[in-house]
């Protein structure tokens, strides 16, 4: 990672410590829509346990927990995840859920083939480069078992917000101090190489409205 793209991935952090800090539970108790379908697929193919990357104060992580997923919840924000243990205490999951601080550049703190499934909203349109993100996806890949399922969203390059902002390069933007690495579908075909790619479902969420992709795809059995 050069020296800019560090110091860009260190104010990031302190920005979600800072804003979770300041907004305790933002984003609400309601699981997301796309957290609502990964719950339908995960159970279809048959998961147990969850995965969540990018957490944050674990309004899907909960419901993931509450529908009866043993659910690992990750987070670069210590603050975040305090936020969703406490949550977790009152509404009577927390022997369903375990959490850990973790930065997605590096490797996953996981064994081979050893969760059946991975969730990520909007973590991986985070402010991460086209390599960074093709190196999770291949940590994903390792530490899911046969027939495991990956749901994922991200912002994509017919947002209103791309190509505006602060430019850091590699299709990643900057507004209201969040950095953001919208998605072009090549690149969503290139992280399927080897998946099934069973759904790229276009939504808009938010008031912008923000444009998103929930993909959905899955490893050979």
């Amino acid at each position: 990672m050069t020296d800019d793209r560090q110091e860009l991935a260190e104010v990031q952090r302190a920005h979600w410590q800072d804003t979770y800090t300041a907004h305790p539970g933002m984003y609400g108790e309601q699981p997301s829509a796309p957290a609502v379908h990964a719950a339908r697929a995960f159970r279809a193919a048959g998961a147990r346990d969850v995965l969540e990357l990018g957490a944050g104060h674990g309004r899907d992580a909960l419901y993931f927990a509450r529908e009866g997923f043993a659910v690992q919840a990750t987070d670069f924000s210590p603050v975040g995840l305090e936020q969703l243990r406490a949550a977790a205490g009152r509404q009577g999951v927390a022997e369903r859920v375990s959490t850990s601080v973790y930065d997605v550049r590096g490797p996953l703190p996981l064994s081979d083939a050893s969760v059946d499934a991975v969730f990520a909203h909007m973590l991986l349109c985070m402010a991460l480069s086209t390599k960074e993100i093709h190196s999770l996806v291949g940590e994903v890949r390792r530490v899911l078992r046969p027939g495991g399922v990956l749901v994922y969203t991200v912002r994509h390059t017919g947002d209103a917000h791309y190509g505006t902002g602060t430019a850091y390069g590699d299709d990643i933007y900057e507004h209201g101090g969040f950095a953001v690495h919208f998605f072009p579908r090549e690149l969503v075909d290139s992280l399927a190489d080897g998946w099934a790619l069973e759904e790229v479902h276009a939504f808009e969420e938010g008031d912008l409205p923000r444009r998103l992709w929930r993909v959905t795809q899955s490893l050979p059995r």
